[in-house]
């Protein structure tokens, strides 16, 4: 395809966790076939092999020439009958591998040929897109309306030359002489996941406080700026805690083994010590995240990055609230649920105890990390609802990685933490126990007291300034990046969207019913104040009305007259007290 090009537009620092699983996947010295069009940053962190692109565009070859050793352009067609390789990559899935000007094999068509190129014992890492992910579920436009160049097949489930669900795929597999083995959901995006899970996990572990946050955090920050239907974080959280958040991922990454024996194929695959999840996080060029299985549970892996801007780990910017320390990710993964879902659980079923009980222990564990000066340092000093796990009564900090540079009050620290809480209550429609009336700092300051603290709106303030402070770290933005962003997080009212989320029909639809109940109650209240203005005039009237009839009425003449001869004597005797003091005055003087 000489004017066409298959490169992605959307690129995370060193390739993201696609780029870190490939590079773990493939040995050193291996013989390597990248299929179909992948980010530049991937080939570049399979530097210690010896990497084949295939490629069907002629403009992404030319753009690839000095990242790969050999090229082949056109499709499956060109690869030679006698070359086989040790790992095969097709993380872009099949259809873009074949060119449509030639002979269409087809999905399995493909499929077989790439199998053919694996040596006995190779494996295949294989993409395949769901065409019920979340992308599509939550979609402001249909998935059947593409107008766009690249869509000029758009795949369904009727489709039934693509498989359309991870048992088919193993299916599929099967067929073609591989054996399947562990499958990672992708996520925001099936193109470009900021995170990849394991997807059996995803089905066991519903209640892992990892992927809660890991969810969450990709698709919060994979669909910002866009129009959606509804809040994406919000029903991939919901859909893992159910036990579906495999099936909804807008895509799977499968590893398959062709067996080195082929009288034996049901000979099981040995994928090693494989990640359980690869997450994207931080500003570009912090890098993955990387968890694996241990001897006594999940433990956190090595941080996955090329790139030379790592922040070191010590608070050598004394100008930043917060630094990145990545040696502090050696430990386990702390097991338990998240606590800002338990929150948001317990406020929807306005439990009260519920709420008392967690918060008390929040607060309790946070008073355990200060100094004797009542101030929290390190990675408790930034530990919000959303990175604290619960164990039963043990609370601790998910990702330890993030630290505050100075120690913060131990107060202010709490109110961050509800203030975050709060924010994402209000603003996003959420139903709770509490008076309609609060807005995001009067709430913060009701979780204090169920907390057990004494917060004022003073030190609430301060919170969200620390709050502005820590982002503007985290994100990497400059001296007036943070002052924006503080005086948006001031402004922060419950009628408002959620702050930096994307823009859902539904969570504008609630917004703009609280703003007619807002604005319905200040229509009552302005009402109300008018009516109660109009009666004290009516009877400030009638008061001037009665004094009028009063002053021409003989009493009140009679009553005058009486009257103003003593005032004329008092009048007199204040002026006689006045010309004595003034004679008597200097005498004093003299006589001193």
């Amino acid at each position: 395809m000489l004017a066409w090009s298959d490169l992605p537009q959307q690129r995370l620092a060193d390739g993201g966790p696609l780029a870190a699983l490939a590079a773990r996947l493939v040995p050193p010295a291996a013989r390597v076939l990248v299929a179909g069009p992948h980010d530049p940053a991937l080939l570049d962190q399979l530097g210690h092999a010896e990497v084949t692109v295939l490629l069907r565009s002629h403009p992404d070859a030319v753009a690839l020439a000095q990242r790969a050793a050999h090229l082949v352009v056109g499709g499956p067609a060109g690869l030679p009958d006698d070359e086989t390789y040790d790992v095969v990559i097709a993380a872009a899935g099949l259809d873009p591998v074949e060119s449509v000007e030639g002979t269409r094999l087809g999905w399995d068509g493909v499929l077989t040929r790439l199998v053919a190129a694996l040596r006995p014992g190779g494996a295949l890492l294989l993409r395949v897109d769901n065409p019920l992910g979340l992308h599509r579920l939550v979609a402001a436009t249909p998935w059947y309306a593409g107008r766009e160049d690249s869509a000029w097949t758009i795949g369904g489930v009727l489709d039934r030359t693509h498989p359309a669900n991870r048992e088919q795929l193993r299916e599929r597999l099967t067929a073609a002489g591989l054996r399947a083995g562990t499958c990672w959901a992708a996520y925001p995006d099936a193109g470009t996941p900021t995170a990849l899970l394991d997807a059996d996990q995803l089905d066991s572990d519903a209640g892992s406080g990892l992927f809660d946050a890991a969810l969450h955090g990709a698709c919060a920050g994979g669909f910002t700026g866009d129009t959606v239907l509804q809040d994406p974080a919000r029903l991939a959280v919901d859909a893992l805690h159910a036990g579906r958040a495999a099936d909804l991922a807008p895509g799977w990454l499968v590893l398959a083994h062709r067996p080195a024996d082929p009288a034996d194929p049901g000979t099981p695959p040995v994928d090693g010590d494989l990640p359980v999840a690869l997450v994207q996080t931080g500003r570009p060029g912090i890098g993955v995240l990387e968890v694996r299985h241990g001897p006594s549970g999940w433990r956190w892996g090595r941080l996955a990055t090329t790139g030379t801007d790592l922040p070191a780990a010590a608070p050598f910017a004394s100008r930043e609230a917060a630094y990145r320390d990545a040696d502090a990710l050696s430990g386990p993964v702390p097991a338990g649920r998240l606590l800002r879902t338990l929150l948001l659980d317990a406020a929807l079923r306005r439990d009260l105890a519920a709420l008392r009980t967690l918060l008390h222990g929040y607060a309790g564990w946070l008073d355990d990390q200060a100094d004797t000066d009542g101030r929290i340092a390190g990675a408790a000093a930034l530990a919000g609802t959303d990175n604290v796990v619960v164990d039963g009564e043990r609370y601790a900090v998910l990702d330890p990685s993030w630290r505050a540079t100075d120690p913060l009050p131990a107060d202010v620290v709490l109110a961050r933490g509800l203030w975050r809480f709060a924010a994402g209550l209000l603003t996003g429609g959420y139903a709770h126990p509490w008076s309609s009336t609060l807005d995001v700092a009067g709430l913060t300051v009701v979780l204090g007291g169920l907390a057990g603290h004494d917060l004022d709106r003073a030190t609430v303030s301060e919170a969200v300034e620390a709050e502005a402070a820590i982002a503007a770290a985290l994100h990497g933005l400059d001296t007036d990046g943070k002052v924006r962003l503080a005086t948006e997080l001031h402004a922060v009212t419950p009628t408002d969207p959620p702050v930096g989320a994307a823009r859902s029909y539904q969570q504008l639809h609630e917004a703009w019913l609280r703003q007619r109940e807002e604005l319905a109650r200040l229509a009552a209240l302005t009402a109300w104040t008018e009516e109660l203005l109009t009666s004290r005039e009516r009877a400030l009237r009638r008061a001037e009305t009665t004094i009028g009839l009063l002053s021409g009425s003989l009493s009140y003449r009679v009553g005058r007259l009486a009257i103003t001869p003593a005032r004329l004597a008092k009048r007199g005797a204040r002026a006689a007290k006045r010309r004595a003091t003034a004679v008597l005055a200097p005498k004093q003087e003299e006589q001193q």
